[in-house]
């Protein structure tokens, strides 16, 4: 053997596999898509690993559905203290005329309260306890007519009024007084009524069913209307399909817990004092009148 080709041996052994500068860019190349490829297929393979069986989602929608409660039975105390007119307008009222929103008078806005005040208390109450322009009636709600007077009262005061506090009217104690004074004069009586009282057994099942059936377009009405009756403030009308739609698909329960807790321009429970089975009960109302 020559020098040469020993030589040319030599080299041979130490170059390796890659000669040419077109393979050092293949090697380059497949060193790092490869592994980029492997990584992709591998998170894919665990995602789609934890994904339910198809129709078990559909499955336990339908269960939870059928198992769900048909409706309640929410009992208030009427015996209640009686709330102020401030404490009124912050879990009631706030929601509007704090911000202005839909028209409503701002508190404290004397220009705007003026011409309002110079109509005098009897049709600023009228207003409140029956409903005008945007605002819902607030008669028959969580609040008596007299604390709605003193919700009243209050606002005017804000913007200048000098309206007197409404008094608690006298005829409920009265007709309570006679009640409990008559009873001992007729024991016959109250004997005589009891088989009366168990008669209508059905009856709670019946108040079951308008509590599921009413209660969600009542407090709609009373509460939610001022925004999601115009969509003020972003508020999702009510009926608008396409804007309800992405909301509707977070599900109920995320929407019941956005209105509690309250999101964007919305206060909590849309400012008013409703339950969370009320607010639950409203949600429900607007979800199928929007779909």
């Amino acid at each position: 053997m020559s020098a040469n080709d020993h030589t040319m041996a030599h080299e041979e052994a130490h170059t390796g596999p890659i000669k040419t500068p077109q393979q050092l860019l293949a090697a380059v190349f497949f060193s790092f898509v490869v592994p980029v490829f492997a990584i992709i297929g591998l998170v894919y393979y665990v995602a789609s690993a934890d994904k339910p069986m198809a129709g078990a989602d559909t499955a336990e929608n339908a269960v939870t559905q059928r198992i769900q409660k048909v409706g309640m039975v929410e009992i208030r105390d009427a015996n209640r203290p009686l709330k102020s007119g401030e404490e009124v307008y912050k879990a009631q009222c706030v929601a509007c005329h704090g911000t202005g929103a839909a028209g409503a008078p701002k508190f404290s806005d004397v220009a705007a309260w003026a011409p309002r005040i110079a109509t005098g208390y009897d049709t600023l109450l009228n207003s409140a306890l029956k409903g005008k322009g945007a605002m819902a009636p607030q008669g028959g709600g969580d609040f008596q007519d007299v604390e709605i007077g003193r919700a009243v009262v209050y606002l005017a005061a804000s913007a200048g009024g000098k309206f007197a506090e409404p008094a608690v009217p006298a005829a409920t104690n009265a007709g309570t007084t006679a009640t409990v004074a008559a009873a001992p004069a007729a024991p016959v009586v109250v004997a005589a009524a009891a088989p009366v009282v168990a008669t209508p057994a059905p009856a709670p099942a019946n108040i079951a069913a308008a509590a599921d059936s009413g209660a969600g377009e009542a407090l709609y009405k009373q509460a939610c209307f001022a925004c999601h009756g115009a969509g003020v403030a972003g508020a999702p009308k009510l009926g608008d399909k396409p804007a309800w739609a992405p909301r509707i698909q977070t599900g109920l329960d995320a929407l019941t817990t956005s209105v509690i807790k309250g999101k964007g321009a919305m206060p909590p429970k849309g400012g008013s004092a409703a339950s969370d089975a009320d607010i639950r009960s409203a949600v429900v109302y607007m979800v199928n009148t929007s779909k």
